[in-house]
């Protein structure tokens, strides 16, 4: 029997560090070693991981020695600096940031949509998508394969835990200012109540924000040109047509998108529903006539993208609209990581 790969999580005690070492206790056990790695402060703590107590270690070019995979759960600018010296030490890199995401050298991969492309990492590092385009192309992976996909017109409403821990932070205590208020004020005085804005350019609770990410040309924002260049490159399409609007809502964990999307093969409305329930990664909860579909308070802490409202275009017959959402910190972070650690297990025992 072959040795057991040796992993590394780099950045554990992070958000999505924890919610890594819970995902890889629930995956199958195809891991041997298991180190933890983190920033010098954090050295030394204690975590659980799949039923063992495990002490950090710093981070270290020597930390990676003798590990084979090396999963990347830290900011852009640590993984840039930090991945290629994981990869000097024998380890590929499994990196969650968006340090490398458009590398033309590194690939960009989504399980479900493009697998084959593991093999392909001539720089040794393998990147995750943005949590947002993960949200939505998995269906859309699913769709592209049957009918061929010319346009996508999203728009997002993006948890706050999307901006991290801060995020986080801010919009529970804005959510204790705000209790409590008479709601017909708060509605206009909303701006005085909330003392913190935290990571966000306005009020969150009780508001929506038309801005998630940094300001690029033209008046788009970084979450926004994300999805656009991300799904062109997992879905191998480079003159895709994207345009996205990406919002910022008052919840606390699960993006949802809304997806018009434009394919060279007419859809059809039940075709499509019978190819999201039966595809790998997708949950389809879409009975209107009863109100059911997916809401982020259904869809946290699940790990398929949940579809429903699926709609054939009324005005455009090649068209399909529908309604998306996906736990942003397990698929839309660490489960799409593990999985890809997974594949390349296989590789390691093969």
């Amino acid at each position: 029997m072959s040795k057991k790969p040796s992993l590394a999580v780099v950045g554990a005690t992070g958000a999505v560090g924890t919610v890594m070492l819970g995902i890889l206790s629930e995956r199958p056990d195809v891991w041997g070693e298991i180190r933890l790695i983190a920033s010098a402060r954090s050295a030394g703590k204690k975590l659980m991981c799949r039923g063992e107590e495990l002490t950090v270690v710093a981070l270290t070019p020597e930390s990676f020695d003798g590990i084979d995979v090396a999963m990347f759960d830290v900011p852009d600018e640590i993984s840039a600096e930090w991945a290629p010296i994981a990869a000097s030490r024998g380890a590929v890199v499994v990196d969650n940031s968006g340090a490398f995401r458009m590398d033309a050298d590194v690939p960009l991969i989504v399980p479900e949509v493009n697998p084959q492309e593991v093999k392909n990492r001539p720089r040794g590092i393998i990147s995750n998508p943005n949590c947002t385009t993960l949200s939505m192309i998995v269906a859309m992976g699913a769709l592209h394969e049957k009918y061929e996909l010319k346009e996508l017109v999203v728009s997002s409403y993006q948890a706050a835990s999307g901006a991290g821990q801060a995020g986080l932070d801010t919009l529970r205590a804005q959510i204790k200012q705000v209790a409590g208020t008479d709601v017909g004020d708060v509605a206009g005085d909303v701006r005085k109540l909330v003392t913190d804005l935290g990571p966000f350019p306005a009020p969150l609770a009780l508001n929506v924000v038309p801005w998630a990410g940094s300001l690029k040309a033209d008046g788009y924002s970084s979450e926004e040109l994300k999805v656009r260049n991300e799904s062109r490159k997992i879905l191998g399409l480079p003159n895709l047509k994207v345009s996205a609007t990406c919002v910022r809502v008052p919840v606390l964990t699960t993006h949802s998108l809304t997806v018009h999307a434009v394919f060279a093969k007419e859809p059809s409305r039940k075709e499509a529903q019978d190819i999201l329930a039966n595809a790998a990664g997708v949950k389809l909860v879409d009975d209107p006539e009863n109100h059911q579909f997916p809401t982020p308070a259904d869809v946290v802490g699940t790990d398929p993208t949940w579809v429903g409202r699926v709609r054939k275009s009324i005005d455009e017959p090649m068209a399909l609209d529908l309604f998306v959402c996906g736990d942003n910190l397990r698929k839309g972070a660490a489960l799409n990581t593990a999985q890809i650690a997974e594949l390349l297990a296989v590789e390691f025992t093969s």
